[in-house]
């Protein structure tokens, strides 16, 4: 029983979003018409989009004031003064990531915003990149490697703040610091709402990207404004799990838009889907959506899993596996090489005894 409590405090965000697709599928098994038309000309509902935007804006907004809490939090006293070009290279990556934005809507249109190629084109680069951010195996390692990068180019810079030309160049450093922790995410942010934008209008995600920004403004505040701790794992847990939903429905938007464009075939099946799954979650009743939108969900899953296991379960095995051993001495080779004089022969009790 306490192996089930101390599962379910720690992996509910898991268990939660679990229960929550579980519930969709019964309700889309249950369902008796209403069956969504892929072809139709919207798939997702305004609400779905507008959610999906904001969930995308809000999780890239709250790994940015991670990385920013962090390289800031030992700026104390008398280097306090090197939090102010931090803050104004994070404003000015974010500027130039609504350039990038506007950039992006130029260059898509130049190509054909409205053709079925570039929209299914700019859907698959929107799934292939959420799904290597959706690896929590590959998240483990690249976010730690992140932040530590981030603490150690911070250290760099303050180490050679020793004279006036060094104070000037660190504080260049610090800026672009900055604008490089914010890009980063500004840039994936961009890349994900092309998509969205392209087939629901740019009014529609803007307004998600709205209720994304303010809440994440709302917990930079509370961070850096009201010096207040958030429990920021068990929020990127969350918003993890709420983001592998949206995942689901990218993935089953993208095989709609490929099909559309002929890129695949489309294998319908006989399954009745309510209507209002297809206008929330891209869930339609044809093979190819199916499997792909099964095996992004066993992706996410299996590397959830995967990074619990060689982060926490495999080190506590070996540690167990170790004190159940015992100390243990190296096993000796006799044909290796020995430094030092040879060891005297040890004699027997039955030798000693004869010689005497």
């Amino acid at each position: 029983m306490t192996a089930i409590q101390n599962s379910l405090r720690h992996h509910w965000p898991l268990y939660l979003g679990g229960l929550f697709v579980a519930l969709l599928a019964w309700s889309a098994l249950d369902a008796h018409g209403g069956t969504p038309e892929p072809t139709a000309g919207d798939h997702l509902s305004h609400g779905a989009v507008v959610l999906d935007s904001a969930l995308l804006v809000f999780r890239e907004g709250l790994e940015t004031i991670l990385v920013l809490a962090a390289v800031t939090a030992s700026m104390v006293g008398a280097t306090e003064v090197y939090r102010r070009p931090i803050a104004i290279g994070a404003g000015t990556g974010f500027l130039a990531s609504v350039a990038t934005w506007f950039l992006a809507a130029w260059v898509l249109g130049q190509l054909g915003g409205s053709g079925l190629a570039v929209q299914a084109a700019t859907g698959l680069l929107a799934v292939i990149v959420l799904l290597v951010v959706m690896n929590w195996f590959f998240h483990k390692v690249y976010w730690t490697g992140w932040i530590a990068n981030r603490n150690r180019h911070k250290r760099e810079i303050l180490a050679g703040a020793t004279s006036v030309d060094g104070r000037r160049a660190a504080m260049w450093g610090l800026i672009l610091l900055g604008v490089t922790s914010v890009y980063r995410e500004g840039f994936e942010v961009v890349l994900f709402l092309q998509s969205l934008r392209l087939s629901y209008g740019g009014a529609t995600v803007l307004e998600g990207v709205a209720i994304g920004l303010a809440l994440t403004a709302l917990v930079g505040g509370i961070t850096f404004l009201a010096h207040r701790h958030m429990p920021y794992k068990r929020m990127l847990v969350l918003t993890g799990v709420m983001l592998g939903v949206v995942l689901i429905v990218m993935v089953g938007e993208s095989i709609q838009e490929m099909q559309l464009a002929g890129w695949l075939p489309e294998t319908t099946v006989a399954l009745s889907i309510p209507g209002w799954v297809g206008l929330w979650f891209a869930v339609f009743p044809t093979v190819e959506g199916l499997v792909a939108q099964a095996l992004a969900a066993a992706l996410v899953l299996g590397s959830y899993f995967g990074a619990e296991y060689w982060r926490v379960k495999r080190p506590r095995r070996l540690a167990l596996a170790g004190q159940a051993e015992g100390p243990r001495r190296p096993a000796l080779d006799p044909d290796a090489p020995r430094i030092g004089p040879e060891p005297r022969p040890q004699r027997s009790i039955n030798a000693e005894t004869t010689a005497s």
